[in-house]
């Protein structure tokens, strides 16, 4: 097993000469430092004393027993390449060791309420002041501005606020309809990419000028935002694009269809696709039909134009039609379980599933960074850490303070002990 305790490689990625102070917890914070370590950046996680990060009691499911409090196999999927320290912000002395490290950082990120981490000293006003090239990147429910400021905010939330609920689920005259969240915090992950890229902006200009500044993400802001054609058709036409189940509300054939063994995707998006289909599909004089000749018509007649794809599909299963309909340069695939993921030869060639050595539970799977950059690679250099895991090495490494006083800050429990937590 790597030996994960010592001070990171910098040598290398394109942010190895990046330092990150990093007071996010649950989500969307947690992913934007994760992606900048993934990059090469020093991360530097801090959590409370007590408990950690919230999201490390998020679950089931759990991680292996590891003789610590419960650890959610949430906690690993967005916290990798990151050195944590137990440190406790309400007292002075956590404060100012807070202040000493945003000395010699080059990226402060937090996901508190606005105005919170202010009554501490830890403001973006405050810590430019003590560093004015620093970036500073806030993430909240609803921005740092606005009547909905105040508010906290959370994924499910930020679906049904930003319309995407509105827009995902089956109509409300079939069984079962109505709105429906997008099965995984999607506009957590929006707002965590969103924070990743407005923090690559901020230092962009700041090695460019020596200025810092306040990099301002909110969970809704990035939810509408992603509402790309949705929020088009309103504000341009008033058009309302409302529940469609699986179908797209522009193209046909384009959704989920039955086939022997199961499901498969077809998405057909133009009409020089669907001509392929049709052939692939043995029926070409579909190809002439007025109602399926155009785009604009297969919309109109969606219904019709499912069934009759639904039944010429039968008789196959999906390895078969997958195969057949991309030999005919037609989008498709199949609907995979995480089991068909783990054994996808794609998946495997490129390397989509990153296998880190965490000091007690051993092999630690996830999502590996979909970034690839041919002349600066991410790495993959941390396992998630312990709560505090690293809290002696940055006491020493980034402040130089001794063990005497690293134990001093212990007992007066400003930090806390390294990689454990109460049960």
């Amino acid at each position: 097993m790597p030996d994960i305790s010592a001070a990171p490689d910098r040598s290398g990625g394109p942010l190895s000469d990046v330092r990150v102070l990093d007071m996010t917890r649950v989500i969307a914070g947690p992913l934007a430092t994760q992606i900048l370590g993934d990059l090469g950046a020093d991360v530097i996680k801090v959590e409370r004393p007590q408990g950690g990060d919230d999201v490390r009691q998020v679950g089931p499911p759990w991680m292996p027993p590891s003789g610590i409090a419960e650890q959610s196999t949430y906690f690993q999927s967005v916290n990798r390449n990151k050195r944590s320290i137990a440190l406790s912000f309400e007292t002075a002395e956590g404060q100012q060791l807070l202040h000493d490290i945003a000395r010699e950082a080059d990226v402060f990120v937090e996901n508190f309420r606005p105005g919170t981490l202010a009554r501490y000293g830890l403001g973006y006003e405050q810590l430019s002041a003590i560093n004015p090239r620093l970036v500073y990147c806030s993430v909240s429910g609803f921005g740092q501005t606005g009547p909905y400021a105040s508010r906290s905010g959370y994924d499910y939330l930020a679906q049904g606020m930003a319309g995407l609920m509105n827009v995902t689920g089956h109509p409300s005259s079939e069984a079962g309809g109505g709105p429906m969240r997008v099965g995984i915090p999607l506009v957590d992950i929006f707002a965590g990419m969103n924070a990743g890229l407005g923090i690559l902006a901020a230092l962009r200009h700041r090695d460019a000028t020596g200025q810092g500044q306040h990099v301002d993400i909110s969970l809704f802001d990035s939810g509408l935002a992603s509402m790309l054609n949705p929020v088009s058709a309103w504000f341009n036409s008033h058009e309302a694009i409302g529940l469609t189940s699986n179908d797209h509300p522009s193209a046909a054939p384009y959704g989920v269809f039955p086939v022997d063994d199961g499901f498969i995707i077809i998405a057909t998006f133009s009409d020089r696709e669907f001509i392929r289909l049709a052939a692939a599909l043995g029926h070409p004089e579909w190809i002439d039909d007025p109602k399926f000749a155009r785009n604009a018509a297969r919309v109109a007649h969606r219904a019709e134009l499912k069934e009759v794809v639904a039944d010429a599909l039968k008789g196959r299963g999906k390895h078969e039609w997958v195969t057949l309909l991309n030999a005919a340069t037609v989008s498709c695939g199949p609907l995979n379980t995480m089991a068909d993921i783990e054994q996808d030869p794609h998946v495997g060639e490129r390397g989509l599933i990153a296998t880190m050595q965490h000091p007690t539970v051993g092999p630690i799977h996830a999502a590996a960074s979909p970034l690839r950059l041919s002349a600066s690679p991410v790495s993959y250099r941390i396992a998630p850490p312990l709560p505090g895991e690293h809290g002696d090495e940055i006491l020493r490494d980034v402040l130089g303070l001794d063990e005497a006083r690293i134990a001093e800050l212990r007992r007066n429990g400003v930090v806390g002990d390294d990689g454990r937590m109460p049960a």
